[in-house]
């Protein structure tokens, strides 16, 4: 039931705060400055996932072919995936936390969060692994 709330929280604050958020910018640039930086961050985002999900896949094909298992690069590759759904969704803030996501300076912060939410997961059992 906990989670449920947060989810319509979610779903009625984020876009209140990415309204506002055009609402401010386009009274300071004016609404097509507004929507072309939209657009351009949008395209560069895209980019950025397509060129960093890339070199995720490489590293991940060396991991595996040396033999190791590519656990790093797969919680990247999530972030780099969640990064870039933000980038498609309209917004600024939004766009803030998919661009962090997706580069790979900043990306580490939400792996050190990512990596104790899995753990938390797996100690209390609710997270669990399937095995073919």
């Amino acid at each position: 039931m906990i989670r449920s709330k947060w989810l319509w929280a979610g779903l009625f604050i984020i876009p209140a705060v990415e309204l506002f958020g055009f609402i401010y910018v386009a009274d300071q640039l004016g609404a097509f400055k507004t929507l072309l930086i939209m657009l351009t961050t949008s395209v560069i985002g895209l980019l950025m996932m397509r060129f960093e999900g890339k070199k995720v896949l490489q590293d991940s094909r060396t991991h595996m072919q040396e033999g190791r298992v590519p656990g790093r690069t797969m919680l990247d590759g999530l972030c780099i995936f969640f990064g870039g759904l933000l980038l498609i969704l309209p917004g600024f803030v939004t766009d803030i936390v998919g661009f962090t996501l997706v580069f790979p300076l900043t990306r580490p912060l939400y792996r050190i969060f990512l990596l104790k939410w899995i753990e938390k997961k797996m100690k209390n059992g609710t997270f669990t692994f399937y095995r073919r």
